[in-house]
């Protein structure tokens, strides 16, 4: 006999039982939903592209943390680290047949090879939705409509999407004759969560002419906090009228009043000039999505404004914007919260196999009740009752269903609800009423 392989995954890697699985089918199912009902329409593109596609247009860290190789063919080729840098070249391959605005969603896995930590492995999916072909602030309004539909679709009632503006920063960066270490300190700023503000200090004084007095401008000026008309208006005053960092302030402006017009409860959405995003292709607005209840797993839904990403492909003039779910980071934190059911099984009722004999009765209750639009599994083998049942709870089916000769020759059967616990006899022909009504009440 050959030697046995040890079963096992791939640091960073992960296999999916089915409650994870449910679990993340569930909310990709609601991501379609949102997404579509604000126009959006299905891509897909290739795990693999070319390196050249990819490298250089995250950051130095996302070229680093690719899975890079040469295939069977010698072609330098990699595993995409996100949907957007795919998408823009999507964009400007099939532009004649797309047009343009396009909206588009992507809901695929995306590989990077970092640390793995709490919510983040080294392959993930994204749930991603763009719009592209468009610089107008509209469309970056809806990107924070549909973040903010989506959460509530999900079921949170307490998360607040923050809202900021790269220009806002460049402007200021300008005015302290700082232009051109723009990369370097967006990066810094990302960090500030992690490493605090000592931390950011020391990364910036790193930078190539970099002072203390300068540094510590640029951390009092992330450190701004209050409502965003307040804050706005303080960061007004010291762009010192900087045209870059006033076309900023002016989107945002119309942003947060359009969105409060549109309904949305302000105490979701708020404008913190800290956050950077650590991708250098975002160029405008830019958005992350914090769990009140949970804000130490990091932003759950994040994104931004992309206004030359697609102009690496193509000469035409694409703009784009748009957000991605973290499906995953979203599920751990689902975990943390107690919010996923836990069921291991798509199906409603579990049909107790209790006497071989009626095996053509139990099915045909089964069709029965799937025509009703109520997921049924038929248990395939006798076993005893208890055994069954057993099954039935440790898989999460909400009903059971149990008829042996005496139920047959009444034409009964008997309904366990095993949530409530209750059981009770019900006609075979009233059998998918009573179950679709207690499923509604």
């Amino acid at each position: 006999m050959s030697k046995l392989i040890k079963p096992q995954t791939l640091k960073g890697f992960r296999d999916s039982l089915p409650g994870l699985a449910l679990a993340r089918e569930e909310l990709m199912a609601t991501a379609r939903e949102v997404y579509r009902s604000y126009g959006f329409s299905p891509i897909d593109t290739p795990a693999l592209e070319y390196s050249e596609i990819l490298l250089g247009k995250g950051s130095d860290e996302t070229d680093k943390q690719m899975f890079r190789f040469q295939d069977q063919g010698d072609r330098d080729v990699a595993m995409r680290f996100d949907l957007t840098i795919p998408f823009a070249r999507f964009a400007a391959q099939h532009l004649n047949d797309i047009g343009t605005p396009f909206k588009r969603y992507h809901i695929a896995p995306v590989w990077r090879a970092e640390k793995p930590q709490r919510g983040r492995f080294r392959e993930f999916i994204q749930c991603d939705f763009d719009t592209i072909g468009t610089d107008s602030n509209i469309a970056d309004i809806e990107t924070l409509l549909v973040i903010h539909d989506l959460m509530t679709s999900i079921g949170f009632e307490r998360f607040t999407v923050r809202v900021n503006h790269r220009q806002l920063l460049n402007g200021l960066l300008e005015t302290l004759n700082l232009a051109d270490q723009s990369t370097g300190v967006l990066r810094a700023l990302d960090k500030l969560p992690k490493i605090g503000r000592e931390g950011v200090i020391n990364e910036l004084l790193t930078l190539d002419g970099m002072t203390e007095s300068q540094a510590d401008a640029v951390l009092k000026f992330a450190e701004l906090t209050g409502p965003p008309a307040d804050v706005l208006n303080q960061v007004e005053s010291l762009l010192d009228r900087n045209e870059r960092g006033m076309q900023g302030v002016n989107r945002l402006r119309e942003l947060f009043d359009a969105v409060a017009t549109a309904g949305v409860d302000p105490e979701r959405v708020a404008l913190d000039v800290s956050i950077a995003r650590g991708l250098d292709y975002y160029t405008g607005t830019i958005y992350e999505t914090f769990l009140d209840d949970l804000p130490g797993i990091g932003s759950v839904c994040s994104g931004g404004r992309y206004d030359n990403l697609a102009e690496l492909f193509t000469k035409q003039h694409l703009p784009g914007v748009g957000a991605s779910l973290g499906l995953d980071r979203l599920i751990a934190a689902m975990e943390e919260l107690g919010k996923l059911e836990g069921a291991s099984t798509p199906a409603t009722v579990l049909i107790v196999l209790f006497d071989e004999t009626h095996a053509g009765e139990y099915l045909r209750m089964a069709r029965q009740l799937r025509r009703r639009g109520i997921a049924t599994e038929v248990y395939p083998q006798t076993k005893a009752l208890k055994k069954q049942l057993q099954y039935a709870d440790r898989k999460g089916f909400r009903f059971a269903l149990i008829a042996g000769s005496n139920e047959f020759a009444a034409g009964q059967w008997q309904l366990k609800d095993l949530t409530a616990g209750d059981q009770q006899e019900v006609a075979t022909d009233d059998v998918a009423t009573v179950i679709h009504e207690r499923l509604q009440s």
